[in-house]
């Protein structure tokens, strides 16, 4: 159990002190991730950014992706069932979220290079792994030098779900536990991230690498 992302970040960052000495990039899903990510980052004195992607849910079934889009990408599973224009249009209209996001998150900023870097996916908790395998095929096309998954909680099905993919290298779970409904059952406090809270936390995090 954990009090907070926050606490979650430090028992996270604690359990990942092997990779302090590689070239490393912190990864965080927003918005959830963010908290975790800002305080892995800083601990592992490495750079933070942000996976800007989203799922395309199932048209009987949003929760279950089929495929995930990014402002420059897209990675479907195999759809031969189903419609083409509902592909076409959840694709556009993610990538109008996308678009938003970007200009939000960026600012006057770029995207950090992943090229042959040690690239440390974050997110607060994990329930299916398929969000994030889909993430981590994305972040293949930048050729990191390896990807590490570290999240505080999962079931173990989702575990063994994202070590059977290809674009991962390593899992680090901190709790896996058998009763595992939802993320927020392993926080005492788990309040949803605002696009302010999470946009703080990462223009935070860049000056603290800055001073």
């Amino acid at each position: 159990m954990f009090q907070d992302r926050a606490d979650a970040g430090r028992q996270l960052a604690e359990n990942l002190q092997q990779f302090k000495d590689e070239d490393v990039v912190v990864l965080a899903i927003p918005r959830g991730g963010l908290p975790l990510g800002a305080i892995v980052s800083k601990s592992l004195h490495a750079p933070l950014d942000v996976a800007l992607s989203k799922k395309i849910g199932h048209p009987y079934n949003k929760e279950y992706a089929i495929g995930a889009v990014s402002i420059d990408d897209i990675i479907l599973s195999n759809l031969s069932h189903i419609d083409k224009a509902y592909i076409s249009r959840e694709t556009e209209k993610i990538r109008q979220k996308l678009r938003k996001r970007f200009d939000q998150y960026y600012q006057n900023n770029s995207p950090l290079s992943l090229k042959g870097k040690t690239v440390i996916i974050v997110d607060d908790g994990v329930a299916t792994g398929n969000t994030i395998k889909i993430t981590a095929q994305m972040v293949h096309k930048k050729q990191p030098g390896k990807v590490v998954v570290a999240i505080p909680v999962a079931p173990r099905s989702a575990i063994e779900n994202m070590r059977a993919s290809n674009y991962i290298d390593e899992v680090i779970c901190l709790e896996t536990p058998y009763n595992f409904h939802a993320v927020g059952q392993f926080y005492n406090e788990f309040g949803e991230v605002s696009d302010e809270n999470a946009i703080q936390l990462l223009e935070n995090t860049r000056e603290f690498f800055n001073s």
